[in-house]
């Protein structure tokens, strides 16, 4: 059976290592530094040990990520509207796409997000309710408010953006979004110094200490959101947030006369991989941030496993407005509910 030879590199500087009988230790030609054979076979253990524990990690995200039986649950979701279908309308824009809803009460003279004033009412079929709606706190005043603030100092703005009659038409619209419950747990390695430096008679000795640090944890999550809308751009969906959670409410078309309510066309599928990518995100970062005390901490490797939970859907409260300028779309965007 033919034995493995491990060809051992100098700590210090990486130069080969050869055994020298008369010390009994390992040494360098290059650096002249010596060990004993334990501590090196002691360091080679702990790297192939890195080693195997990168590619365990590794092996596992990969079949984590190719198992479907730990998916999101939308057993909770429904399209049973009930009677209130009875009170529903439905339009649809030929320009951009857009599928709106709103109630008996209210007409859609024109698109929320591209302006366009022929929008075309259809028979209502539904889909799936939203589980929750998200009420409009500001009024369309303070909209109209606070996009002139946005413009002030402007001098040089064309009057497409701030003619009266224009800023007039910004409507409020309830943007779709699947909110996702679930969990994350997991844990990461890094490699740590800690360098202290001081003056040894004409020299200036900087001494650094290396440390293996690992971090575990996990962290619940409640209504992840993740816009379901690709008229709605998710940079400014993100750049609009907070939105106050705790004001949600039940789906009910009480909420709806005098705005528009614009129907989902992201599925859950394709929100799930943002969704997980913000919950990961979120777990990583809290383990990194633990790691303190240290001059530099270097992630080596990390694992998480997401226990997904149930998706609901529910309506967001945004004011908007369309300017087009130029052959350019400019879609102004504000919080129906913080502002």
């Amino acid at each position: 059976m033919p034995t493995q030879v491990t060809n051992y590199q100098c700590p210090a500087c990486t130069g080969p290592l050869h055994f020298v009988g008369s010390s009994g230790k390992l040494e360098c030609d290059y650096c002249g530094s010596k060990f004993d054979v334990a501590e090196i076979e002691a360091l080679y253990a702990k790297k192939e040990q890195k080693a195997a524990d990168a590619q365990k990690t590794a092996e596992e995200k990969q079949a984590k990520t190719a198992s479907a039986q730990d998916g999101w649950d939308t057993s909770g979701l429904s399209g049973d509207w009930g009677q209130d279908a009875a009170g529903m309308k439905s339009y649809s824009c030929p320009s951009c796409g857009a599928e709106l809803i709103c109630d008996a009460s209210t007409a859609a003279t024109s698109c929320p997000y591209c302006g366009n004033p022929s929008v075309v009412p259809g028979q209502f079929t539904g889909s799936l309710k939203p589980d929750f709606v998200l009420p409009f706190k500001l009024s369309k005043d303070d909209a109209v408010k606070a996009l002139k603030a946005h413009y002030k100092g402007k001098p040089f703005l064309p009057r497409a953006f701030t003619a009266e009659n224009h800023v007039q038409e910004i409507k409020g619209v309830y943007v779709p979004f699947w909110m996702f419950d679930g969990e994350a747990e997991g844990s990461a390695q890094y490699e740590a110094t800690r360098s202290r430096s001081y003056t040894a008679g004409d020299y200036e000795v900087t001494e650094t200490d290396h440390f293996d640090v690992y971090r575990e944890g996990s962290l619940a999550f409640s209504r992840v959101p993740v816009d379901a809308s690709s008229k709605m751009p998710d940079d400014y969906m993100d750049s609009i947030e907070p939105f106050d959670y705790d004001d949600l409410k039940p789906f009910s078309t009480a909420y709806l006369p005098g705005f528009l309510a614009d129907k989902y066309d992201v599925s859950v599928e394709d929100s799930a991989v943002r969704a997980d990518t913000r919950c990961e995100g979120s777990l990583v970062s809290a383990l990194a941030h633990s790691a303190t005390g240290y001059d530099s901490c270097v992630p080596v490797s990390q694992d998480v496993k997401l226990h997904r939970g149930k998706v609901h859907y529910a309506l967001l409260p945004v004011w908007t407005l369309h300017t087009k300028w130029n052959g350019k779309d400019y879609l102004f965007a504000m919080n129906g509910q913080t502002g």
